[in-house]
């Protein structure tokens, strides 16, 4: 972190709470606090009963419809960065309640016009352009070799008595433009254990808020006779350990963000097809396809590793480059 002799920036990283949207908007913030001395502080938007339903353009009055324990207020921080439809309505009028003080990011295409913003930060997939655009290949997210490493040894013990290679399952399941189906989760099931025992590893499965009670239960089942460490919600989370454990990483379809996790580590990936799909998730995995990062499953292990994406960290240089540009005029 360089030290500027200024006082610290503030950052709010400013989403709905769900863990998916937060991670993005706090894993940016993060990455900015360690190259610049920086307050970073997460502020979840709640809204007024029924507001948070309507589209976002009707919300002509926000900080009147924010729920009382909403922490959006005066004074503003010097770097607003949000993520996810709850937050636009307060995105796009933050500089003019700032008078321009404090510098608006936007994660994800907002699907508004793009000049009240000034770095708006998608995915390479979505193909969104313009001047104040900055696109990257996946997400931003928290994950960091310091905080692997920290996860892993509050784990190790546990994940050092399993055989190795340790295969991480990373599981998603249900959204818009896919779904895990009890059968297509047995499939899966199946064909892990068969892979852990014909490589005489271990499994380490870590399933998500979206991943269907039927789909997980039916992986549970399918996973329990062979060794390994199946997270049933109790206790720590040890997804990051995991991670930081694994020799190799199965990664369900679904979901940009669990995938650009599993490609920051550097270990080999490979992906789980579900049914469904859409053509922005066609193009955001086969970039990892071309890049080298990851591989379909086709029942057995790769070995091929990659350099970690470290596309948080490039993010966050460019964000402040732009900050101290708009700052110095």
């Amino acid at each position: 972190m360089a030290g500027t002799g200024q006082p610290p920036l503030t950052i709010w990283a400013v989403s709905d709470g769900r863990a998916g949207i937060e991670a993005q908007a706090l894993g940016l913030a993060e990455a900015v606090a360690r190259l610049r001395l920086a307050d970073v502080s997460v502020r979840h938007v709640r809204w007024k009963a029924g507001i948070g339903r309507l589209p976002w353009r009707l919300n002509l009055a926000p900080r009147l419809a924010l729920a009382a324990d909403t922490p959006i207020a005066p004074p503003w921080p010097d770097i607003w960065i949000a993520c996810g439809r709850a937050t636009l309505a307060l995105s796009t009028r933050m500089r003019r309640w700032s008078g321009g003080r404090t510098f608006v990011v936007q994660l994800q295409d907002p699907r508004t016009p793009l000049d009240a913003f000034d770095l708006v930060i998608p995915p390479l997939h979505d193909e969104l352009e313009g001047p104040n655009v900055f696109p990257i290949v996946g997400a931003p997210n928290r994950l960091t070799p310091e905080r692997l490493a920290a996860d892993l040894a509050r784990f190790n013990d546990r994940l050092d008595a399993l055989p190795a290679p340790r295969i991480a399952l990373i599981v998603g399941g249900r959204s818009k433009a896919h779904d895990l189906p009890a059968a297509r989760a047995q499939e899966i099931g199946r064909q892990v254990a068969s892979l852990v025992r014909e490589s005489g590893g271990s499994v380490l499965a870590s399933f998500t808020r979206r991943t269907p009670p039927e789909a997980r239960e039916t992986l549970t089942q399918e996973l329990a006779a062979i060794p390994g460490w199946v997270w049933d919600d109790q206790g720590p989370n040890p997804y990051f350990a995991f991670l930081a454990k694994a020799d190799a990483i199965l990664v369900t379809e679904d979901s940009v963000n669990l995938a650009t996790d599993a490609a920051a580590t550097g270990t080999p990936v490979m992906t789980l097809p579900l049914p469904g799909g859409s053509a922005k998730f066609s193009r955001f995995h086969r970039y990892l396809q071309e890049s080298g990062i990851s591989r379909p499953f086709i029942g057995r292990l790769s070995s091929r590793a990659h350099p970690p994406l470290r596309e948080t960290e490039r993010a966050a240089a460019e964000l402040l480059r732009r900050y101290d540009t708009t700052n110095s005029r």
